[in-house]
């Protein structure tokens, strides 16, 4: 476990007005099903699997675009981008909750949201094959103009819950997410889910996963504690 990096904040001794969470490898472990769901849409279209680059924690549309212009692919990007959607929505059969997530929606209630850069069909089709509550607010792919590292999506998650970004907590595991996450004034929280701790230099604390520390509410607001 690492403590906050110099000049973050100190996010333990912080009171939050709400907890923003990433959903893919944050509350839901699902990265086995996105790898193979990018195997199979990069031999679906001719992409050599060493050219996808990174697509973790992007919305799928902002990827295909990219890969698009790089390789010259000359795409019909909505239907590429369909026919992802159909291949994720198919492959949920080893999606499960990661740890101290049930736990950390459970204790936070209606200070939470979920902002995630899925579309909404597949968000939910994850959190409830992983036996998680859709939470109120639920911030998708489909919500925002520009997803993650863009600021949008925390901020419109924020807005939802009548709240200001700058007194909330995101909790992500990808550079992109942290980018977001703090573009939007939010204080941090990295995990080691999927990224190493050297790439989460956005965090002001970085753990491994959240059942490291404990989330809750009360009369003063949200809190985080590092466990014993």
């Amino acid at each position: 476990m690492s403590g906050p990096a110099p000049g973050r904040r100190q996010v333990t001794a912080e009171r939050f007005q709400a907890v923003l969470l990433d959903s893919d490898s944050t509350l839901v472990d699902s990265a086995a099903a996105v790898r193979r769901s990018w195997e199979a849409w990069a031999r679906r279209f001719g992409v050599p699997a060493g050219r996808l680059g990174e697509t973790h924690g992007m919305p799928s549309g902002q990827t295909i675009a990219r890969l698009d212009r790089e390789l010259d692919l000359g795409l019909d990007l909505e239907l590429a981008g369909a026919v992802f959607d159909e291949i994720e929505l198919g492959d949920l059969g080893d999606v499960e909750a990661l740890p101290g997530a049930v736990d950390a929606l459970g204790a936070l209630g209606d200070r939470a949201a979920v902002v995630t850069s899925a579309d909404r069909a597949l968000a939910s089709a994850r959190l409830r094959a992983a036996g998680l509550p859709e939470p109120a607010v639920l911030v998708c792919a489909d919500d925002v103009e520009r997803g993650k590292p863009d600021p949008a999506p925390y901020r419109e998650a924020a807005a939802r819950l009548g709240v200001d970004p700058a007194c909330c907590l995101v909790v992500e595991d990808s550079p992109a997410g942290l980018r977001s996450g703090r573009a939007a004034g939010a204080a941090t929280l990295g995990l080691l889910t999927t990224t190493p701790r050297g790439q989460l230099g956005e965090a002001d604390l970085v753990v491994p996963d959240l059942s490291w520390v404990r989330l809750g509410v009360d009369s003063e607001g949200a809190w985080l504690a590092l466990r014993a």
